[in-house]
Parts: C-alpha cells; structure tokens; sequence
C-alpha cells in the first residue's frame, strides 16, 4: 500500500514553493517579445541589469549592423567560449578579427552576423548534429521562444552581446556544476575534459525550461527525479531498456494522466515474437492465474490483453502519457529488481520503484483528484484513469555524467554507447559556411 503521509508532505513542499504546474517554471524565460506600439520590448529578466529591458524597432526596421565594438565583444566570446564546452575554432574568430580590422560595412555585418547565429544555434540547441544523437526523440521549443534574429536585434541595441548570448545557456543547476568541473579539470586530461562536453551539450539538447513541476529520467543512472521549482522532492529508482533495440530512447512527452491498476494491452513483439500469445492459448489454467485473455481473429491476428491485478506486468499503476513509441513510465510486480546496480531489464519503458507513491503524487500535484480519492482508487484494484488538470512534462535522458549533492562528479556506464558518436562530433571541425545576415 502507498504511503499516502509522504505523497501528502511532498505536496505541501510544493504548495510552500509555490510551483504551479500551469507556468512553465519558477525560471523566467530569458526573452519573452511582445508587439507594441510599433516596437518589440524585450523582457530579458535573467540578463544583466543594463539589458533587463532591451527596446528595439520593429523587424521592418530592425538594424543588423554591426559597429566595431560590438563586433570586438563578440570576438571576446568567441574566444572565452571554450568554458562552454565549445571549441573556439568553430566560429572563426580569425576571419572576423580580420572583418574588425576592414572597418564597418558589408563584410563586417556578414561575417559578426553569421558568428553570432552560430553560436546561438550551438548553445541554444547543441553542437551535436541531430544524425549524432542516437534514438533521440525530444522536442525542443527553443528555436521558436529564442530566436536568433531577435536575439542579434536586442545584443546589438543594448550592446551587452555577451549577456544577450549567456543568457542562452542551459539554466539547470546541472549544467552549471558541468561548467565548474571542466573548468577544474586539467587541460591534459583530455578524455575526461571531453566526457564532461558531451554532457553539457546534451543538457542544450533539453529544452531550456523544463517546467515547474517535471519528470526527468535519467537512463545510464538508472533514476528518475521528481523535480519542483527547480528542486528535487524526490528521487526514484529505475528499471530501463535493455540494450539494443529495446534501448529507452531519449524523448520528452507530456503526463496527461494517472493509471491506477492498469491493464496491459501486449505489444505484437511479444505476444508473437516471444511466444506469449501460443501460451495463453494453449494453457488457459495458467493464463487465468497471470490475468491473461487472449482472442483470435479471422486473420489468425492474435490479441492478449492483461488483466489489473498485482501480477500485471504494468504494476499497480501507470502514467497516461501517450506517445507514438508506446513508451511510457509504471510500475512492476517485480520490485525486487531494484536491489540490483545494473537494472537495463525492460523492453523499453521505465519501471519506477515507490510507482504508487509518485502515482498518488502525480494525480494531488496535477489537480487530478483529491488525497482521499486518489488513496481509495489506488486500493480498489479496478482500473481508474485519473486525468490531471495540469499536464506534466517527463524527459527520459542520458547524462553519462552528473555532479552529485556533495559537488563529486559522478560517472556512469555508457549503457547504449551512445558517447561515442557525440564525442566524434564534437570533435569535428565545424563545416558551416558564413551566411548573409538578412532574413535571420
């Protein structure tokens, strides 16, 4: 049974935070544009105070000119951005220190303009092409909330171009303790410097606001994290893919719901490639007791349905997050599997130990339903699918590295190798060409 004290207290957390599943997160939003009276104001509350309000023209006519000592700042970014985990070689600072040097005009707006768009593109989406993120699924808003035009628009009228661009960067606490450790780790040692990028950039791969109120699943450690405002209420052992073609993927979707006692409609891989659907067939004493039906259609077609009850497969609850993968989050009759360190043992979707705790959690936090209702469906043993007012995003990622609450850098195994082809894009020379400003 759910321990419905520790569900509540962690509600009461939250309510004392003041989160509301309704707002994005307790971070603002670096750029927010708004039309008005023929300007774009700009509230930019995370950047320094001398841009917190950055007042530009309208695009018909905004300026993409680029004066010498913005060009300049931008040069000095480029040459700082290492910190970054980026490789200052990417964005060509010889060929705009030679642009600054030619003076103002036509060459100078194109060159600054195209290094700019570079280096908003890479750390506001990443560095590692699309082609490099093995089985990645997320989706990503921050092109359209952060875009580059308007960005160069507001760096060039306040002329803070450094904090117009910093204030980009990934804003989770994770991120930042990844910058501190690169910045501690020796030049020499060049693997581990280079581990610690990989994983930077993949926080870019996330969208830059992750929610009041989110799920984030983190697969090589094998754990799931409850987080509020920024803080985490509570961390949860996983069961994850094995690897292969039942590796988890990395994607984002949305909590719509809470599945109390769900029942378990069989995939096809399963029912046919593991043999499931010959046995329920052919031993029905067997099927009964494991809360199995199965029926048959004309085409021969196969369906095997399973029962709620404490042998499902899905446990005694399940998160309503529909999605094209069939992958979603529940739990497991199983739960001894969570004493192991190894835990790559699912078909893809993630097992979560105390399921029935977030579950009840979940369905309070999202205003699904009341403690008492949510205690009394969870005891019922029936199937009850409890629709939450406010949605929960849940990002199931791979961070092969993470600073842990003691400030130690921790390190995890490569469970679907998937650093590999990160590393190697990292370490590729950019191939962008300069691009003309207009129409940014």
């Amino acid at each position: 049974m759910v321990n419905a004290a520790k569900s509540l207290a962690f509600l009461g957390a939250a309510i004392a935070l003041g989160v509301s599943a309704t707002t994005p997160s307790a971070q603002t939003l670096p750029f927010e544009s708004v039309l008005e009276d023929d300007a774009v104001q700009v509230m930019a509350s995370q950047w320094p105070a001398a841009t917190a309000r950055c007042v530009i023209p309208p695009r018909s006519m905004a300026s993409t000119q680029w004066p010498a000592e913005r060009a300049q700042q931008l040069l000095e970014v480029v040459m700082a951005i290492s910190a970054e985990g980026l490789d200052p070689a990417d964005y060509r600072p010889d060929e705009l220190r030679a642009a600054i040097l030619a003076g103002e005009g036509d060459l100078l707006d194109n060159t600054a303009g195209a290094i700019f768009t570079w280096l908003v593109q890479d750390l506001r989406d990443g560095r590692t092409p699309v082609i490099a993120r093995r089985n990645y699924l997320m989706d990503d808003p921050d092109a359209e909330r952060l875009p580059v035009g308007a960005l160069m628009e507001c760096a060039l009228a306040t002329g803070d171009v450094a904090g117009v661009l910093e204030s980009i960067n990934p804003s989770h606490k994770q991120y930042a303790a990844l910058r501190a450790a690169l910045a501690a780790t020796p030049i020499t040692q060049v693997e581990r410097r280079n581990a610690i990028r990989a994983n930077m950039d993949r926080w870019r791969w996330l969208p830059r606001d992750l929610g009041g109120i989110h799920l984030l699943v983190n697969v090589p450690e094998f754990m799931l994290r409850l987080n509020v405002n920024g803080e985490t209420m509570r961390s949860y052992r996983t069961i994850v893919g094995t690897p292969g073609r039942n590796a988890t993927p990395q994607m984002s979707e949305m909590v719509e719901g809470v599945i109390f006692n769900p029942n378990w409609t069989v995939p096809q891989s399963i029912v046919v490639g593991e043999g499931l659907g010959r046995r329920v067939l052919n031993n029905p004493v067997w099927a009964r007791s494991m809360g199995y039906t199965a029926s048959r259609g004309a085409n021969g077609y196969v369906s095997v349905v399973q029962q709620p009850g404490p042998r499902n497969a899905l446990g005694l609850m399940k998160l309503d997050m529909p999605n094209a993968h069939a992958i979603f989050l529940h739990d497991t009759p199983n739960r001894n599997l969570f004493e192991r360190d190894a835990r790559a043992l699912s078909h893809g979707c993630v097992r979560v130990e105390d399921a029935m705790e977030l579950a009840v959690t979940l369905a309070l936090l999202g205003e699904g339903t009341s403690a008492h209702e949510a205690m009394r469906y969870s005891a019922s043993r029936e199937y009850t699918k409890v629709p939450l007012q406010q949605q929960v995003p849940v990002y199931l990622s791979y961070f092969t590295m993470r600073v842990n609450e003691a400030g130690e850098l921790e390190e995890f195994a490569d469970l679907y190798s998937r650093d590999a082809p990160v590393l190697a894009a990292l370490a590729a020379p950019s191939q962008r060409r300069l691009l003309m400003v207009a129409g940014l």
